[in-house]
């Protein structure tokens, strides 16, 4: 596997959180810095960002001392996300292959709920979500085709 991650999901305040812990912890935003909604490129059949959303983060990554990654995104209730505390929690993990992604996913999501079936995504991942029977929430991000 190519590594391990936490992927925290905030309501609109993500790069106050990011912020604060570059603060505590130290270092620079990796991963290409700071991605914003504004970023995504216009999709067929999809809505566009509204103004109030576009300077909100669909991405950022902080590297913590001894190499976890932490990442983020907004996640806000205009685009029917809603979160709370105690929700916005991922183990985000990051497959070497497909076959590796579509295994994982379906032993994890077994007894638990997709809440995002696997999938090519704009930023050329191979990505879904689920929650587990135990009520943990992972994101799978494989980036080989």
């Amino acid at each position: 596997m190519a590594r391990v991650s936490t992927y925290l999901n905030f309501s609109r305040n993500t790069e106050e959180a990011f912020n604060f812990y570059r603060s505590v912890f130290g270092g620079e935003f990796c991963g290409g810095g700071i991605a914003r909604f504004g970023d995504i490129p216009a999709q067929e059949g999809m809505p566009q960002v509204s103004d109030e959303d576009k300077d909100l983060i669909i991405h950022i990554e902080l590297e913590l001392p001894g190499g976890h990654i932490l990442m983020g995104t907004d996640a806000p209730e205009s685009m029917g996300f809603n979160v709370n505390f105690g929700n916005n929690i991922y183990i985000n993990l990051e497959p070497d292959t497909r076959e590796e992604t579509a295994g994982l996913f379906k032993a994890l999501s077994a007894g638990g709920e997709v809440t995002m079936e696997l999938q090519d995504m704009f930023w050329g991942a191979y990505f879904g979500s689920c929650t587990d029977k135990f009520g943990v929430q992972w994101m799978f991000n494989c980036a080989q085709k």
